[in-house]
């Protein structure tokens, strides 16, 4: 019996800062180039977040994506999956500005609002590449990541009726797999 498997791959994310990992791709050449090599190692969903191209920080902003999402459609035939996570401390909005502005493929959908902890990182590092990442982590401590209902209707409504994005539905605990089952019983 064969098995198909789909292999999704997220070359950066919201969670990790640059001093985590020397490999962590910051600029939109580095995304495009680790993206296009996921792809032709066999993965066919790119997952995809923005950094600042100059101090690693999470972005939502269009222009950084729009930097590398060319070329990696035009370089790749992997379904391009657009990040509606973004990071701390972004507001629903200005996380969908850039899948409302490339419509791709897929975009991811948190289904539901949880703690991020991500302080405990603190003491694994004595020295920082970039004066923010100690405050970016410790203020995970009082940070609650929205996902309301209300988000979620906006970004199916604006993103997937809008746009024809599908989406690939994040689900952090159970309780977000009785969000998407309500979501489901509604059409």
């Amino acid at each position: 019996m064969t098995r198909k498997v789909i292999i999704t791959c997220a070359v950066t994310g919201s969670v990790h800062t640059p001093t985590m990992s020397e490999y962590l791709p910051v600029t939109p050449e580095q995304i495009a180039e680790q993206a296009i090599g996921a792809a032709e190692a066999g993965a066919a969903v790119l997952h995809l977040h923005a950094r600042n191209p100059e101090d690693g920080r999470p972005t939502p902003d269009p222009g950084v994506f729009m930097r590398f999402l060319p070329r990696i459609r035009t370089a790749t035939d992997a379904v391009v999956n657009i990040s509606t996570g973004g990071g701390m401390p972004m507001t629903v909005h200005e996380r969908m500005q850039a899948a409302l502005r490339a419509q791709p493929e897929m975009a991811s959908l948190n289904m539901g609002t949880m703690n991020f902890g991500l302080y405990p990182a603190l003491s694994r590092y004595d020295h920082w590449r970039y004066d923010w990442e100690p405050a970016f982590l410790d203020a995970s401590r009082d940070f609650v990541f929205k996902n309301t209902f209300a988000d979620i209707e906006t970004l199916l409504a604006e993103l997937g009726d809008g746009c024809g994005t599908r989406f690939e539905f994040e689900c952090y605990d159970v309780g977000h797999l009785f969000t998407l089952a309500h979501f489901l019983d509604r059409g």
